[in-house]
């Protein structure tokens, strides 16, 4: 899936860079089927246009009826494709994304563990509880346990839609747990898909009619599981009933809402043939309904649209949603370019980023955890891998760059960024650099792929500082060249910069830095 976003520069390419140009952009508020469509008139005018996809589209208005069309967004920049983004991160913060309180930021995201790589679907009482004391032991702020929890979900097969706590794994329900976490120092948070059946679930077997189909036609499955028609009222009333239910019962603060399949039969057959297709509006407008109730009825509760790696992510469900999950592909490496690209149009800290295990599942690539770490810090952080295989040595260290990246939390996630060096284009390099709206504080992400010939990592000459204040400079993971100045003006690091240690060379390798106002 693709972010909602288009941006279009003026003049020439090469008049056009990352800090330099003319760029108009925009993006769609829109959580289903949608189309942006950029054309060039024979005046060679360029005219933007986006909402709803019209392919397959068609919506019957009734007399007293009305249809509001997605918000299309659209701003400007004269400070090229950065100025850009840092200008929607700025939007996004301010005036789309929940915030607990008028006129401010929302709160820096929690640094989570999530037990799916370490147990998958053989989640129970005891072994999350031995998980939670060792993610506590890092620093972990919440707790989030994963697929297999409910009905008698033992693998993907099924369970899908019964939405009660397996009483086999969990005989006294999930409230032992909870009081564990919470004992512990973190808060507690719980994976779900409310859109989706499994065929062998008691939900299925009782409501049959309840999924997108064609009458007369078979469904089509996909990793065992339909979609359900949420267009309908009843399906509706369904999900916002278990869900409410679920966080009536139980003290979660979170929930990960999973979507892990894209439609094959849009059909809804219980309406006449001419308004079956508005079952792409009304499945889009109940999902926000949902979404709106439930913060209404549970407003400490936050959520995370998880949508089969990334696609749910637009300025329709980032009202509703508190961050999102970029991909499935965490393999670090893999991440630098991903999160390049995400945060064109994307805000970091709805980012999330976990740091998962090494070698990674999908690469077969070995890194190390500090790379792993530094990789993820770019983002809202969060550890996913196995911690109850993690040697001491590696806990030690995830409990210190935790530690560190809490101080400069805020500056990362909700500071203006910039792109040093891109990783894209098999570059050998890689670097972001982020400054808080005060100009108080700024963090440096340096990354080598794979030194070359000998190179040496590229002076880093630093951007958005107060020419005028003086910054001390402090490593958080490797080091500046002997002879950098501990201190020195904005106007100093901007036009001179400063160079990585002479051992900061190999494969994989990262480093970090943060500069203090002072």
């Amino acid at each position: 899936a693709l972010p909602i976003w288009f941006a279009i520069a003026a003049g020439e390419p090469e008049q056009v860079s990352e800090d330099h140009g003319e760029v108009w952009f925009g993006a769609l508020g829109w959580s289903g089927s949608w189309r942006i469509t950029v054309e060039q008139d024979q005046l060679d005018e360029v005219h933007v246009t986006g909402g709803f996809n019209p392919f397959d589209f068609g919506y019957v208005l009734h007399p007293e009826e009305s249809l509001e069309t997605p918000v299309f967004y659209g701003g400007y920049s004269a400070s090229g494709l950065g100025g850009a983004s840092r200008l929607l991160h700025r939007y996004e913060l301010t005036r789309i994304l929940p915030h607990t309180a008028a006129n401010s930021l929302p709160k820096p995201r929690p640094v989570i563990y999530n037990s799916w790589e370490a147990t998958e679907f053989k989640v129970n009482e005891a072994g999350q509880m031995a998980l939670a004391e060792k993610a506590a032991a890092l620093g972990i702020d919440r707790f989030v346990m994963d697929d297999g929890w409910f009905g008698q979900r033992k693998d993907d097969h099924a369970g899908l839609g019964d939405w009660y706590v397996n009483p086999e794994k969990f005989p006294h329900g999930l409230k032992p747990l909870i009081d564990k976490v919470h004992s512990l120092g973190m808060d507690f948070g719980l994976w779900v898909e409310p859109e989706m059946v499994n065929p062998d679930s008691d939900l299925y077997r009782k409501h049959p009619d309840w999924v997108l189909n064609f009458s007369g036609r078979p469904h089509s499955e996909a990793r065992n599981q339909l979609v359900l028609n949420l267009a309908r009222p009843d399906v509706r009333d369904y999900v916002l009933g278990f869900l409410d239910k679920l966080l009536s019962d139980n003290d979660i603060a979170f929930l990960k809402w999973d979507y892990n399949r894209n439609w094959s039969e849009p059909g809804w057959d219980q309406l006449p043939a001419a308004e079956q297709k508005r079952v792409y509006v009304e499945f889009t407008h109940n999902l926000y309904g949902i979404l709106a109730e439930l913060r209404r009825r549970h407003p400490k509760v936050e959520l995370e649209s998880c949508s089969g790696g990334g696609g749910r992510v637009d300025l329709g469900i980032l009202r509703y949603a508190d961050e999102v999950w970029p991909s499935d592909n965490t393999d670090p490496f893999d991440r630098l370019t991903q999160q390049d690209g995400f945060t064109y149009a994307y805000t970091p800290q709805i980012m999330m980023a976990w740091v998962t295990d090494s070698p990674h599942w999908l690469n077969k690539r070995s890194t190390s955890l500090s790379y792993r770490m530094l990789s993820s810090m770019q983002g809202s952080l969060g550890i996913g891998a196995n911690i109850a295989a993690w040697s001491p040595e590696d806990a030690a260290l995830a409990k210190r760059l935790i530690a560190s990246y809490r101080q400069v939390q805020a500056t990362i996630v909700q500071g203006d960024l910039y792109r040093l060096i891109s990783p894209r284009n098999d570059s050998e390099f890689s670097a972001t650099q982020t400054v808080n709206p005060e100009k108080s504080q700024s963090v440096v992400f340096a990354f080598i792929h794979s030194t070359q010939k000998g190179r040496l990592f590229p002076r880093l000459k630093l951007k958005g500082l107060d020419p005028a204040a003086e910054y001390a400079l402090s490593p958080i993971e490797g080091k500046p060249l002997s002879g950098t100045p501990a201190v020195a003006s904005g106007a100093w690091w901007m036009n001179h910069g400063f160079d990585t240690a002479e051992g900061f060379r190999g494969d994989f390798q990262g480093a970090a830095f943060r500069l203090d106002k002072k």
